[in-house]
């Protein structure tokens, strides 16, 4: 059909009711005339019938409609520049005998002429949708379809429609304001600088945030409601979400939505608005709007059957359907979610530390305490993927608890307010277990602006479950989040009455949950913290002289008749950074025992060190597997010699090892067993030849 009758027909389509099989032809056959009439009038014409157009925009599809009207355009242009290029590339003049690529309207042209069909007859949101089309097919992916100055005309004609819309953002109801996000969000890569300065991003960046969490984005988290209903017990005490139930179905439209599929860049346009918005004050709107989403995931989490599994259980409780298909589709969108809300968070952070405003002393503490309780909202998920393995999130975590420390008061105030809800005992679910597990990851770090009192009613009592070594041992990340919270604790020079009442009953459960309960890592952390707590300049060495030889001769008397067999590899642990810390070599008991106790060689008075260098050397030669015997003398030379001793340390260690026998005890041994003999004598050898 003739471009010119096909455009008439496509006309009186655009009147008619709303249809989806003639949408999508609409939709298609528009794409094709873009590209295909030689009249920029009628090229404007078209534009301007397609953003009024029944047939389309009386649809259900919401933002859907409009990425489809970002890809017409989008589409439109590509095929547009790659028609003039051809042409320019052949070298040939015009023949009217010759069929004509496409249109045979330049690119600068094509593009004016739609753009004079986003009028006044159809809102700004929609004019963004073409505009934007029209800048991803021309210059996106490095293409240069554009003129330099046409180019910066689209770029500006982009941002005040963008504000004109912001400005009447309730005239075009929810989807225009999600419009103007989705526009905003695929062209913002391609806008120079100089432009983006002048977007009002005081208007957007509300705007843009509830784009992700309301109706266009994460449905403030009732997606998790609706799997409840289809989470179904089966034979077997399993868990069964069959991925033909309503909320599968709901759940893979929603990781589909536009929005969501393009939740990385939308999430650092979101942080851009913050980093550039004049208004200070509209952090606290948006950290209040964070933390009631994050309520929300939490509070619709637990109460969805699916939080009762432990993740060390999940093989056993889940049905295979549900582990492999419909499980991970879940844990996909929330981690999208979580990286989402982090990457905002970042921004938010970022600004109050550099902000006048939002730093004063009534802002800053208020403002860090938020991030702190939206991200322990988002640590069932963010603890499956490892804390520590996402820079970002260590990033808010550990500066919010830089700018909250500085006020005791309010570090108290937030310690309370998330404090165990079952304090005294392990919780027998595992979502309340995981909010310990940040609680006591958290609360570390309070310990030097807490009191002695307060340490001891916040963080001890609340350890104290986690440190019993009869507990189950699929719970080791939490264990040593407990240990790390004690010795937090134990090591506060105020804390030093507290920490000599309650010191052996730890020292006593640190050695009857290792290796069980504890990874050897984690063991020779806390025996070396305690080596510290108890010797000079520690207070604790001062009124308790005599605590630090007494744990020396613990672990001594332990390692002696400790078991030599190589101990499994700790499985149960979920963060990078501590499986990358684990030993590559396997070692027994007796061998982790040796190594601590070389650990704490450097923190030993000068009398001690002199005492322990030999019967360390001794403990060496009783370990009889040979490759854990060399693994524990190349950690004692390092100990000798890399620096970690200081100058009188290191005289002792060097007369020790040159002239009291140190040397022959560590590199050769028990080898010496028949001597003592005379120097240059001939041992014998069976009946051999003396010779």
């Amino acid at each position: 059909m003739p471009p010119d009758r096909l455009l008439t027909t496509v006309l009186r389509g655009y009147q008619g009711p709303s249809n989806p099989v003639q949408f999508d032809r609409l939709l298609s056959t528009t794409t094709s005339l873009l590209t295909t009439l030689s009249n920029p009038l009628n090229v404007t014409l078209l534009t301007s019938q397609l953003l009024t157009a029944p047939a389309i925009w009386n649809q259900a599809g919401g933002l859907g409609i409009c990425l489809r009207i970002i890809s017409v355009y989008n589409t439109a242009a590509i095929t547009v520049q790659k028609h003039e290029h051809e042409g320019l590339n052949t070298g040939q003049t015009f023949d009217a005998y010759q069929p004509r690529r496409g249109g045979g309207i330049s690119c600068d042209e094509w593009a004016k002429a739609v753009i004079k069909g986003a009028d006044e007859r159809s809102p700004r949101w929609q004019h963004l949708l073409v505009i934007c089309g029209v800048l991803l097919g021309m210059e996106g992916k490095e293409r240069r379809g554009l003129s330099r100055g046409l180019r910066e005309k689209l770029e500006e004609a982009m941002i005040t429609a963008a504000n004109i819309a912001l400005e009447d953002a309730m005239g075009g109801g929810a989807l225009g304001a999600e419009a103007v996000v989705l526009a905003l969000n695929h062209a913002f890569p391609l806008l120079s600088d100089k432009v983006r300065m002048g977007l009002d991003y005081d208007a957007l960046v509300l705007i843009a945030l509830k784009a992700v969490t309301s109706s266009g984005g994460y449905e403030d988290g009732s997606f998790l409601d609706s799997i409840d209903y289809d989470v179904q017990r089966v034979p077997g005490n399993q868990f069964d979400w069959s991925a033909q139930s309503p909320s599968f179905l709901r759940l893979q439209t929603l990781a589909t939505k536009p929005l969501i599929s393009s939740m990385g860049p939308l999430a650092r346009l979101v942080a851009q608005c913050i980093e550039h918005m004049s208004k200070s004050l509209r952090v606290v709107e948006i950290c209040e709007h964070l933390q009631n989403f994050t309520n929300r995931l939490l509070s619709s989490w637990r109460h969805n059957k699916l939080s009762e599994i432990d993740p060390s259980e999940e093989g056993r409780f889940l049905t295979p359907e549900t582990l492999q298909v419909t499980f991970p589709a879940l844990w996909q969108v929330l981690k999208t979610s979580m990286f989402a809300t982090v990457v905002i968070l970042r921004a938010v952070i970022g600004r109050t530390l550099i902000d006048p405003v939002l730093s004063r002393n009534f802002l800053a503490p208020t403002t860090a305490s938020q991030a702190l309780t939206i991200l322990r909202n988002i640590h069932f998920i963010s603890s499956r993927l490892g804390s520590n393995s996402f820079s970002s999130y260590t990033f808010v975590n550990l500066a919010s608890i830089d700018i909250l420390s500085r006020f005791p008061i309010q570090s108290r105030d937030f310690l309370e307010q998330i404090y165990f809800s079952q304090a005294g005992k392990i919780p027998n679910h595992p979502l309340q277990r995981n909010l310990d597990l940040f609680y006591l990851n958290a609360s570390e770090h309070f310990t030097l602006v807490l009191s002695p009192s307060d340490n001891e009613s916040l963080i001890v009592t609340a350890a104290s479950p986690y440190l019993d070594p009869t507990a189950n041992a699929n719970l080791l990340e939490i264990f040593e989040a407990a240990h790390s919270a004690m010795l937090a604790v134990l090591g506060v020079p105020q804390n030093a009455e507290l920490t000599a009442r309650i010191l052996p009953f730890y020292v006593e459960s640190l050695f009857r949950s290792f290796p069980t309960n504890l990874s050897p890592r984690q063991f020779q952390f806390a025996f070396k913290t305690l080596l510290q707590i108890t010797t000079p300049p520690s207070p604790l060495s001062a009124s308790h002289p005599t605590l630090a030889e007494t744990l020396l001769e613990l672990i001594y008397h332990r390692a002696i008749h400790a078991p030599t067999p190589p101990l499994p590899p700790s499985t149960s642990l979920k963060r990078g950074d501590t499986q990358l810390q684990e030993p590559q070599l396997p070692l027994s008991e007796q061998a982790v025992l040796m190594l601590t106790l070389l650990d704490a060689l450097p923190n030993l008075p000068l009398w001690l060190l002199e005492e322990w260098l030999p019967l360390t050397a001794d403990l060496l030669n009783m370990i009889d597997n040979e490759g854990m015997r060399e693994n524990c003398k190349a950690r004692f030379w390092e100990v000798l010699e890399s620096g970690e001793m200081d100058v009188e340390r290191s005289t002792v260690c060097v007369a020790w090892w040159g002239s009291r026998g140190g040397r022959e005890k560590v590199l050769f041994g028990n080898e010496n067993k028949e001597g003592p003999f005379m120097s240059g004598g001939l041992r014998e050898q069976g009946d051999g030849s003396k010779l």
